[in-house]
């Protein structure tokens, strides 16, 4: 009998020490799961600086799919890309206003560096209020030297307004035309004070601060282009030299179809061979950075005649000290547009031949902007002939005053 009350009271023994363990090991659990949750949960803090995690931080660090949406979300989504649009589209107006404000600033400096270098300059250079506030179509510039004296007499008795239809062109048709010279390596010399002289009688001379030279040809193009952007606001700077002939109105009417182009580039598109040989016309020292022997230049317009447009003009007055200078200086003008956005604009009516060429073709109503003889790099013995070739080829006086640009 006391056997089987042992026996029956042993399980009774084991029950009651199972329900102690068991509080135990749930207590043991309890405060093991409190520790791993606080260890889990408490944000890093820096030593001097206590941090308290909201609400709403809370929800950020939920994934998506678990955050909880607010009705509104999507509109706030759509709030919040508006004002970074508008806050994008203010931050590129303001960049595109610092760029114009620095463009002008460093065309005038490139001025106010000529007058303060006490090189021979001429009233082209005080530069006025009406001027700055004027908008031009175009600027042409007649590139000319201190021995051309004959050829600036030969284009001013034909293509080349002048004296009250001169200043007529300007004010009516917003069309600038000047000879460009710089002065001679003994500054204020005889060739100067003719040139002065010139100027003083007809007024249509822009004085550079270059030194004129053969070999220069490129320097004078940058300070050309600097000078006058400095001076005129227009939409085209053409370049133009003194044994070609020219036809205003053609050549406003063909710049006027560009006009909402930005970074134009307009002449006769050429790529001629790169010429190592030395003692050679053209010859090109610096040759071995075109490629092999027997390379041709990157697309460029030929020298006789070509037109940039204001942003291009500005872009070349503010990099003039780095700008490169090749031997040739049609080259160097393609070059320094090289990996610029720039469209350039091939038209052959820049480079027409002389009669018979662009006679047939002005009776064939496609009049030629330009015209000169590819073999003399200008028209053959111009003094003698641009008035033949005007007589032929012109488009006639009336042409000019009825155009509408």
């Amino acid at each position: 009998m006391s056997w089987k009350n042992r026996a029956g009271g042993e399980p009774a023994a084991k029950t009651v020490v199972s329900k102690k363990w068991t509080l135990l090991l749930c207590i043991g659990c309890f405060c093991a799961g409190m520790l791993f949750s606080d260890r889990m949960w408490v944000v890093p803090e820096d030593k001097d600086v206590s941090r308290t995690i909201t609400g709403e931080e809370n929800l950020k660090l939920l994934p998506e799919s678990c955050a909880p949406e607010t009705k509104d979300g999507k509109h706030e989504k759509r709030n919040i890309m508006g004002e970074v649009s508008k806050t994008h589209h203010a931050i590129q107006t303001l960049d595109k206003t610092i760029s114009n404000l620095e463009m002008e600033l460093a065309a005038a400096r490139a001025v106010q560096e000529s007058i303060l270098n006490g090189s021979p300059v001429s009233d082209n250079l005080k530069i006025t209020e009406s001027n700055r506030k004027r908008k031009y179509l175009m600027v042409v510039g007649i590139n000319t030297a201190f021995s051309s004296r004959k050829r600036r007499d030969s284009v001013r008795a034909t293509w080349m307004p002048q004296g009250n239809k001169r200043k007529k062109l300007e004010e009516e048709k917003g069309i600038i035309i000047r000879f460009v010279i710089g002065h001679s390596a003994t500054a204020g010399g005889i060739l100067d004070r003719a040139v002065e002289a010139e100027d003083q009688k007809h007024g249509d001379i822009l004085r550079l601060d270059h030194v004129e030279g053969y070999l220069e040809l490129s320097a004078k193009t940058k300070a050309y282009f600097a000078t006058a952007v400095a001076l005129w606001d227009a939409d085209f700077y053409v370049k133009v030299d003194d044994d070609v002939h020219v036809n205003i109105a053609t050549l406003g009417a063909t710049l006027a179809r560009h006009r909402s182009k930005p970074r134009v580039y307009i002449g006769c598109m050429k790529s001629g061979p790169v010429l190592a040989q030395k003692g050679v016309k053209y010859h090109e020292p610096e040759y071995w950075k075109f490629g092999e022997e027997g390379s041709k230049y990157f697309r460029h317009a030929t020298g006789q005649l070509y037109a940039i447009s204001n942003d291009l003009a500005n872009y070349i007055a503010i990099n003039q000290h780095v700008l490169h200078k090749y031997a040739n200086e049609d080259v160097s003008l393609g070059s320094w547009f090289i990996g610029l956005d720039v469209e350039h604009i091939d038209d052959r009516r820049l480079c027409c031949g002389t009669p018979p060429d662009c006679e047939w073709k002005a009776q064939a109503g496609n009049i030629c902007v330009a015209s000169f003889d590819w073999s003399c790099s200008g028209i053959c013995k111009s003094v003698e002939r641009i008035k033949e070739v005007h007589r032929r080829c012109g488009e006639g006086e009336n042409a000019l005053w009825s155009a509408e640009f």
